[in-house]
């Protein structure tokens, strides 16, 4: 069952492109945007990742922090990162377990890959409760950073 705006996040405990434990209760008490990405080094994923780098979403000021996830190894995430000069945290959800607790997970993607994270946002706010989710079907689109960034604004003033 997807996770909805509302609901509590699911807690989760990844390894960093760093190789470092990070779980969503580390970041209590802030907002954490996560962002789960099909595949690294592919096009749109990196057009999407880039725009949070440079933002061009306008993400500065704001009072947020940023996860990028998916299924790649820490060490795929660790050489991307390195390439692209990525400033957020990355995570490796290898097992899938995170992508499928929160129903972003394609089961079958192109070139018959099973299990590849869909391209999705989830806004959470320090208490862990859902202020944005947006789940994608087709891993060409992007999320509406721009939703994204009022919902923070939103949160900011009340």
């Amino acid at each position: 069952m997807a996770l909805k705006v509302g609901d509590k996040a699911a807690d989760f405990k990844l390894y960093s492109s760093d190789k470092k434990q990070v779980s969503l209760s580390d970041y209590k008490g802030q907002n954490v945007l996560i962002l789960f990405f099909p595949l690294a080094f592919t096009g749109t994923c990196t057009k999407e990742l880039c725009g949070i780098r440079d933002n061009a979403f306008d993400f500065n000021g704001l009072d947020m922090e940023v996860v990028a996830i998916s299924v790649d190894s820490p060490q795929t995430l660790a050489k991307w990162k390195e390439m692209e000069k990525y400033n957020f945290t990355m995570l490796s959800d290898f097992n899938k377990e995170v992508s499928r607790a929160y129903d972003s997970i394609y089961e079958n993607f192109s070139l018959d890959m099973h299990g590849v994270s869909k391209r999705s946002a989830f806004l959470v706010d320090g208490d862990g409760i859902i202020q944005y989710a947006e789940v994608l079907e087709n891993a060409t689109e992007i999320p509406n950073m721009a939703a994204i960034k009022d919902r923070v604004k939103e949160l900011a003033m009340a």
